[in-house]
């Protein structure tokens, strides 16, 4: 296995924040909600509490740790926000747009850790520097990201020419998707985008997707989507059908290629937790954005899809499941 640091150039909102100045309340129990498509064994859950430890809130001690999961029912996320708030809980973690602006119309009050796409763009807050209101977060650049995975995922397939994405209907933009079909295209590779809006969906169209004569799949960033990955990577698998994801730990469970954030936006995430339930005021801190991405390909599942990945790709990556 090889890891480096796989760093872009994106403009980043961190700052260093004096968290350690505000005190923790000995004896008290914190509690801490997420409200997330991945269930409570997806391993961004182990690693969110890891991260948390560092700042001293250990689950089991001074911190309880709820997890509500709605990858399969997006439908009842007004239900299961007012049931969070209800519960008087410190401070809620919101994962995905759809998410955030449920809590949001729940509570004007309870600190909220949002993570979406753009945070500022999706109007989920009113500027980077100055959240305002009860809301900060991490703006994680998915959907961005996108275009740099097709572009991985076309040099990891060599003699492809034909290929296809699975995308939410509710999260792609009309001009996204023309300018990442206009991408493939100059590189002589035909995109075709199949939109779904729901996971009963999925496994359908991966099926339409084959009998295309696709030769790989991105799996576009999306809330649904990705908690809907299990499903996903067990299908593509059964096709023999190549495909990429918005997480790197998705690759390292088994997917072919995943391509992200994933340490450093833990890092993140634990921090402003730490802040939030320290007592900081949402409005005092400034929206994050990664600025380190992991690109993680299993070479045992491209050997099991008949796929040679090319050494060039393979040495860039920051870690090689072998």
């Amino acid at each position: 296995m090889r890891r480096r640091d796989f760093v872009t150039i994106l403009v980043g909102a961190s700052a260093t924040l004096p968290f350690a100045a505000v005190a923790q309340e000995p004896g008290r129990i914190y509690r801490l909600v997420n409200l997330s498509p991945f269930p409570r064994d997806h391993p961004f859950a182990k690693l969110f509490t890891d991260k948390l430890r560092g700042f001293g809130f250990i689950e089991g001690q001074n911190l309880a740790v709820e997890w509500r999961t709605y990858g399969q029912s997006i439908g009842l996320l007004p239900q299961y926000a007012a049931e969070l708030v209800s519960a008087r809980v410190d401070v809620i973690f919101a994962a995905g747009g759809v998410a955030v602006r449920a809590v949001q119309q729940a509570t004007k009050s309870i600190p909220i850790i949002g993570i979406a796409d753009d945070m500022v763009g999706e109007g989920l807050v009113e500027s980077f520097a100055r959240p305002n209101g009860n809301t900060t977060g991490i703006s994680i650049l998915a959907t961005e990201l996108d275009g740099k995975r097709q572009e991985i995922l076309i040099e990891a397939v060599p003699g492809i020419r034909r290929m296809a994405a699975l995308a939410d209907s509710n999260v792609l933009a009309e001009a996204k998707a023309r300018t990442l079909q206009e991408a493939a295209r100059a590189q002589n590779v035909e995109l075709a985008i199949y939109r779904i809006t729901g996971p009963e969906e999925i496994t359908a169209t991966i099926e339409k997707v084959h009998a295309s004569g696709a030769t790989a799949l991105n799996v576009f960033a999306s809330p649904m989507l990705d908690g809907n990955v299990p499903l996903i990577m067990e299908r593509v698998a059964a096709l023999r059908l190549p495909a990429i994801y918005q997480w790197p730990m998705w690759a390292e469970v088994g997917g072919f290629i995943g391509y992200g954030p994933w340490d450093h936006f833990a890092d993140l995430y634990a921090r402003l937790a730490a802040g939030l339930l320290r007592g900081k005021a949402p409005a005092d801190l400034p929206i994050e954005q990664p600025t380190k991405f992991e690109l993680v390909i299993n070479l045992k599942t491209a050997k099991a899809m008949g796929v040679t990945v090319p050494e060039a790709l393979s040495a860039r990556a920051d870690k090689v499941i072998e």
